[in-house]
């Protein structure tokens, strides 16, 4: 199974600059989407149905703002949109799809740079978010994949100017310590963990001063998987060439 995820940063904007031509190239069994900034009744039928696809969408009860998607070419065994909790729930910032071995998440998690109360929110989601998971993977005996935006860059080598960028959210210590406990939980940064040394690999790069021509990014989008799910990963990586968004796709293949 071949699985991409990509920060869009507005499905409409990607439209205009060629995703459905690049999705039916490309060809994913599996394609999460974040920040779409667009709720169900704003979707026409090519994406709705994309050719060869099915879709689920999730948006928040604040209109043009964060969202998540899922296409899927089989259908999974069970998808959930509704959570038990507010923080997964009110910003349409999680999609669970269920199949037959493992656990699929796509997950916007939230920018913590406006101001000290959504820094609060972002940490109270990491915290939020575990718990779900862990207590979802000890009720079905399944691995777990968690992909998406996480908005942290976890180590020096994930960004490319680590110093200056301490003290500003996406590369605090109080952040980067929560991907530290998702690892400790049993997770897994699998492009890191193959790639364990090496600089330059970035996800995310602002618009301004060239930053992608210069590649002056971030590494903020992942794969995480349970440590026992590594030996199902063929392959993982960066797809740093596709455009249209200030992201760039990144892909698994799980055997």
């Amino acid at each position: 199974m071949n699985i991409i995820s990509w920060n869009v940063n507005g499905i409409r904007a990607a439209l205009k600059k060629g995703f459905l031509d690049w999705l039916s190239k490309e060809s994913p069994d599996v394609l999460c989407l974040q920040e779409t900034k667009i709720s169900e009744d704003q979707l026409d039928e090519d994406l709705k149905s994309p050719s060869g696809y099915k879709t689920v969408w999730k948006s928040g009860e604040k209109r043009g703002y964060s969202g998540v998607t899922v296409f899927y070419k089989s259908e999974p065994l069970n998808i959930i949109t509704k959570f038990p909790s507010k923080y997964l729930n009110d910003e349409g910032r999680v999609i669970e799809s269920e199949f037959e071995n493992f656990i699929l998440y796509n997950v916007y998690f939230p920018n913590g740079q406006k101001d000290d109360d959504r820094l609060s929110y972002k940490l109270k989601f990491y915290e939020v978010f575990l718990k779900y998971i862990l207590n979802r993977r000890h009720e079905t005996k399944k691995e777990l994949v968690v992909v998406g935006d996480f908005n942290t860059a976890h180590t020096e080598i994930d960004l490319k100017n680590p110093k200056e960028n301490q003290n500003y959210s996406g590369f605090m210590p109080i952040e980067r310590k929560w991907i530290d406990k998702y690892i400790e939980a049993g997770l897994t940064d699998i492009f890191r963990d193959r790639h364990p040394e090496e600089e330059g690999h970035y996800t995310w790069w602002t618009y301004r001063f060239q930053a992608r021509t210069r590649n002056i990014g971030w590494r903020i989008d992942y794969f995480m998987i349970t440590k026992e799910f590594t030996d199902n990963i063929v392959d993982c990586g960066i797809l740093k060439d596709v455009q249209g968004s200030d992201h760039c796709p990144v892909f698994l293949n799980i055997k």
